[in-house]
């Protein structure tokens, strides 16, 4: 099933109630009766409609795949001889767009269902499994993003898995290699039934009796890739890209927790929260001269 892309700022039930709207227009004029020329009217009235309605929530691709169809442009051309087969076309494709409009609501449906659920939502890249002094079970991301109690649900896009497999069979630092295979390691015990959710780390109040900080419970599930997603060229803006699209669904920030800075700025120019880690800058180093000392 092929989720909708909500373009930026709608409003997530604001775009289900038009999908559904245009969904009950179709299966309408579908059972609907009359002369072919009465029936062929009717199917481009809603196509016109329907597009116009579409377009201010769903992206361009998805308005062109649930109402602006090939189909719709042929029968553009029919106008003017509604008659015999031009009558059974306008049928087929009233058939195929209530179909897919169904489709469409049920699948936002189940989206909006799925990012409903609590919890602070984060990506870590590549970097901070690389990277972070502590492992991925045992990283205390309330900690890092100044949390209490709430719980925290950590998305790893598929990108990132992919990526991770790739560094762990890398030539090169043994210590990424190791901590590519281990953190894959992890997410393939923990996801057993992807896109999860799983649980991470349990929450924890025990904290409290030494006047320390609780913990929520920590989550992880993976974001897999769309069918018929292409992936974004740069891995970078692959990440970007899946975070905006939860994003969207959520109506609610989602954080990306990185070390790099190209990945830092990337995620603030789109609009995305980000969490950017790094070392201590050093000293200069002092520059030794090669040059030996003159001889008298």
């Amino acid at each position: 099933m092929i989720l909708v892309r909500l373009l930026p700022g709608v409003v997530r039930q604001n775009a289900l109630d038009v999908l559904k709207s245009v969904h009950n227009d179709a299966v309408n004029l579908y059972a609907s009766h009359g002369t072919a020329v009465d029936r062929l009217n009717g199917y481009l009235n809603w196509a016109v409609s329907s597009s116009q309605r579409l377009r201010t929530v769903v992206s361009a691709d998805d308005l062109n795949r649930l109402v602006l169809t090939r189909r719709y442009w042929a029968l553009q051309s029919l106008v003017s001889s509604a008659f015999g087969p031009v009558a059974e076309l306008v049928s087929a494709e009233l058939e195929e767009r209530k179909a897919e409009l169904e489709i469409a609501v049920h699948t936002l449906e189940t989206q909006i269902e799925r990012w409903s659920r609590p919890g602070v939502l984060v990506i870590p890249d590549t970097s901070f499994f690389i990277r972070h002094p502590a492992k991925l079970e045992e990283a205390d991301f309330a900690g890092l993003l100044g949390l209490r109690e709430a719980p925290i649900r950590v998305l790893v896009p598929i990108v990132i898995v992919d990526e991770l497999d790739r560094l762990k069979e890398a030539r090169g630092d043994s210590n990424v290699r190791w901590r590519a295979g281990y953190t894959v390691a992890v997410l393939d015990d923990r996801l057993k039934h992807p896109p999860g959710p799983a649980p991470l780390r349990p929450e924890d109040y025990t904290a409290l009796s030494s006047g320390g900080m609780p913990r929520g419970e920590v989550g992880i599930e993976v974001l897999m890739d769309p069918p018929g997603h292409l992936r974004l060229p740069i891995n970078d803006d692959e990440i970007v890209d899946r975070a905006l699209a939860v994003q969207s669904m959520a109506d609610q920030p989602v954080t990306i927790i990185t070390y790099d800075t190209g990945q830092a700025l990337r995620a603030r120019t789109a609009g995305l929260r980000v969490h950017k880690l790094g070392t201590t800058l050093q000293d200069e180093p002092v520059e030794q001269s090669t040059r030996r000392p003159s001889r008298r």
